[in-house]
């Protein structure tokens, strides 16, 4: 079979990673490339591919199967519908659109055209959250989510957070991750959710904030806590946490000392699973040690990216029925969306 020619669009950190890892992959020919500024340091694998500034005119002008979208969040459902239109399948980064309206629009021009969509969750092709997310369920709910991840950002880690917060607040962008974990161990459905955040700096818009966390509830009874913060003032104390807690114990990811907020790859290593069970013996003691399951074997992000367009791949040369994906990647968005209007109003909303 021919390769799979795709173009990509944005080679921010998670563009490039993704062109990287199409140019690794037998089964695609990378053939196009769109970023508005020029980009200098580009892999030898990407280095004699055509460059384009204008989206649009590289959509009408290169020949291709598949469309990667890897730009700020605010193209991505316009970007995507446009592909689409055009007979091309889309990988679409995360979050799928700013709005739950437009992420729904963007499904159903998939589910008319019969196009592949498959939407950038870069944990569901991750071996150790895979496994985080089977002991979980394993456990039982109702569960207690305590999920975080905050960044201490400057420099150009900074810049890229300022103009992501143009039109996304930290709790959607990064959130919807760690929500659709949430989803996929309760597989309930999300009933409330209550937001609070703050505006830590005056180098953004007044109406947005770089600090927010939310509540959520399920219909099962469980109930999830996510907060997320980006800039120079976050504290480098606790911002990992990844703790899910039922009546028969948790399981929780154990980071290794002295990983830094700003390591891209720390905002997927697990290092190592701790499994704790509750059940007590007849003295009241814990019949269990706690184990720990080591992780330190796990793909790293770039290997991460290659797992996810793997997957593209395979999604469009088997034809693979994406329509739990789809339900999924707009429901996490829901809940993320539904706390960024919480955090505006004030009030708590109903799902």
């Amino acid at each position: 079979m021919s390769p799979l020619k795709i173009l990509i669009a944005g080679l921010g950190n998670m563009g490039r990673s993704h062109a990287i890892a199409c140019a690794r992959h037998p089964g695609f020919e990378v053939v196009g490339l769109v970023n508005r500024s020029p980009v200098a340091d580009l892999p030898e694998s990407l280095a004699s591919v055509p460059m384009h500034s204008d989206y649009h005119a590289a959509l009408e002008s290169v020949e291709c199967d598949v469309v990667s979208i890897n730009t700020y969040s605010d193209t991505h459902a316009e970007y995507a519908i446009a592909a689409m239109e055009k007979g091309r399948h889309v990988f679409l980064e995360k979050p799928m659109a700013t709005t739950v309206e437009d992420a729904r629009r963007v499904v159903a021009v998939a589910n008319r055209l019969d196009r592949k969509l498959v939407v950038g969750y870069i944990l569901r092709h991750h071996p150790s959250w895979v496994r985080l997310i089977q002991e979980a369920r394993d456990l039982g709910g109702p569960y207690v989510f305590r999920l975080n991840l905050n960044q201490q950002s400057s420099g150009a880690t900074w810049k890229t957070h300022l103009q992501l917060m143009q039109s996304t607040s930290p709790l959607v962008d990064c959130g919807v991750h760690y929500v659709d974990v949430m989803c996929q161990i309760t597989d309930a459905l999300p009933v409330q959710v209550n937001g609070m955040g703050v505006r830590l700096t005056e180098s953004i818009e007044p109406e947005m904030y770089n600090y927010g966390h939310f509540q959520v509830r399920f219909d099962d009874g469980s109930v999830g806590w996510y907060e997320a913060g980006w800039g120079p003032m976050m504290s480098e104390t606790a911002f990992f946490v990844k703790d899910i807690i039922s009546p028969n114990g948790a399981v929780s990811i154990v980071m290794d000392d002295n990983v830094r907020s700003d390591d891209i790859d720390a905002h997927t290593r697990t290092s190592r699973i701790r499994l704790h069970r509750a059940e007590l013996n007849e003295a009241g003691e814990f019949s269990k040690p706690d184990t720990l399951l080591d992780m330190h074997d796990e793909p790293d992000h770039q290997g991460l990216c290659d797992n996810e367009q793997a997957f593209l791949h395979d999604a469009i040369v088997n034809n693979t029925d994406l329509t739990r994906h789809w339900r999924d990647a707009v429901q996490s968005l829901r809940i993320c969306i539904a706390a960024d209007e919480s955090v505006r109003s004030g009030k708590a909303v109903d799902l």
